[in-house]
């Protein structure tokens, strides 16, 4: 049994929603107005971070791809040292903190040394990406559900878990998360294991920003529109039929 400190404060893993500042939860900006140390990353709604009161300790543990990292295992030791004084300690994450966001491994990590620790949820950029490029998950009478995977790594990687020959076959729509740097693979392996090639697709980029980009094709083409228009991460990919859809242009 761990004992805990006299001392210890509280880690709050905050889901920052999917960029625009505007999408924080209520809960999730008095966390952060309460804080006495806030550790984010950079997909964070940064401007959030303004309301945080005067003297709290801003810590920039985000991972670039290609850049600067910060290793897990050093995010999780500065949650608990900092807990571990009395401090209530924010870790401010994009998205929420359960869907591709370590929060479970940062909450078992805090649990292990005896740390207090709860979650504020946020809007998961797979369903708020989509929505506010005008594609709905589901529609009636096209699709009753959705499949969100990763596509950190390709799906021929021997880290992939995905079974992407069942994600091919599935009747309802599909998020890829971070899958734009394997695209054409992803794209490729979809169409190898049965999902037909015409499929309406589209990549939404840096989502719910004023830079967001969108770009449409099907299954088999959107690869190489995505490289022609210079689609960068972050990124999300949604295939489906509901994509024809285009609410925006109704």
């Amino acid at each position: 049994m761990n004992v805990r400190p006299a001392q210890t404060g509280e880690v709050i893993l905050v889901g920052g929603g999917p960029g625009d500042p505007d999408l924080l939860t209520v809960g999730g900006l008095r966390a952060l107005q309460h804080a006495d140390v806030v550790l984010y990353d950079h997909l964070a709604p940064l401007a959030c971070l303004d309301d945080t009161k005067p003297g709290a300790t801003l810590i920039d543990v985000g991972k670039l791809p290609g850049g600067r990292h910060t290793d897990q295992a050093k995010i999780n030791q500065l949650l608990i040292e900092h807990a571990q004084t009395g401090a209530s300690v924010v870790r401010f994450k994009g998205g929420d903190p359960f869907v591709l966001g370590r929060g479970s491994e940062e909450w078992l990590a805090c649990a292990e040394a005896g740390v207090p620790v709860r979650v504020i949820p946020g809007v998961s950029s797979a369903i708020a990406g989509p929505e506010l490029a005008g594609i709905p998950l589901t529609h009636r009478g096209l699709t009753q559900g959705f499949t969100v995977v990763s596509g950190h790594v390709g799906p021929n990687h021997p880290a992939s878990t995905v079974n992407w020959p069942v994600v091919a076959k599935t009747a309802g729509t599909i998020v890829i998360l971070m899958g734009v740097r394997h695209l054409a693979d992803i794209c490729a392996a979809l169409i190898a294991n049965g999902l037909d090639a015409q499929t309406p697709a589209a990549v939404v980029a840096q989502a719910t920003t004023p830079d967001q980009q969108v770009v449409r094709g099907t299954v088999a083409t959107l690869p190489a529109l995505a490289a022609a228009a210079g689609i960068q991460p972050p990124a999300l990919t949604v295939i489906g039929s509901v994509v024809g859809l285009d609410l925006l242009h109704r």
